[in-house]
């Protein structure tokens, strides 16, 4: 049986003004914002932990880790606004607040473009590539470099 390897999905939502995706199978699920608790000492891109269905859970902000403005939202965004993408990195779960959940597409391997050096406050090493849309392009994070095994380590710890 040939698998083709040429395509992939990607689960992608806005952060500010910008359109970004991650491969689906790091994504665990997607929930409606949640009450969450602040850990002291905590990294500055760290908003706190919560609890899915009795699993904590660290949530990390993009925003602040990337110093992005959050999206402003308008009485006529009446869709689903706001969440966490749950993300699965090597079996530990993290969320990542995001601002509007947008829709998972499908990739081809060569429709991603490597990124350019800097790209609206994201250094490029967090990125995989961009893909070209009508209306834009669409970031492709790479999440194991967002979150470094170190990083990851702390932020699995602090539930401990």
């Amino acid at each position: 049986m040939v698998v083709d390897d040429t395509q992939f999905q990607l689960v992608t939502f806005q952060l500010g003004e910008e359109l970004y995706g991650v491969n689906i199978m790091d994504v665990k699920e997607i929930v409606k914002i949640q009450p969450v608790r602040p850990i002291p000492q905590a990294p500055y891109y760290v908003e706190g932990i919560f609890n899915l269905r009795s699993e904590i859970i660290p949530v990390v902000s993009l925003h602040k880790r990337f110093r992005l403005k959050a999206m402003e939202i308008t009485e006529d965004d009446d869709e689903f606004q706001g969440g966490f993408v749950i993300l699965n990195i090597d079996g530990n779960k993290i969320g990542i607040i995001i601002d509007k959940i947008a829709r998972v597409v499908s990739v081809h391997n060569d429709e991603v473009k490597p990124p350019p050096q800097m790209l609206s406050g994201i250094g490029s090493e967090y990125i995989h590539g961009v893909i070209r849309q009508e209306t834009g392009y669409l970031i492709m994070l790479d999440i194991r470099r967002v979150f470094n095994p170190k990083e990851l380590q702390k932020l699995i710890g602090i539930d401990n």
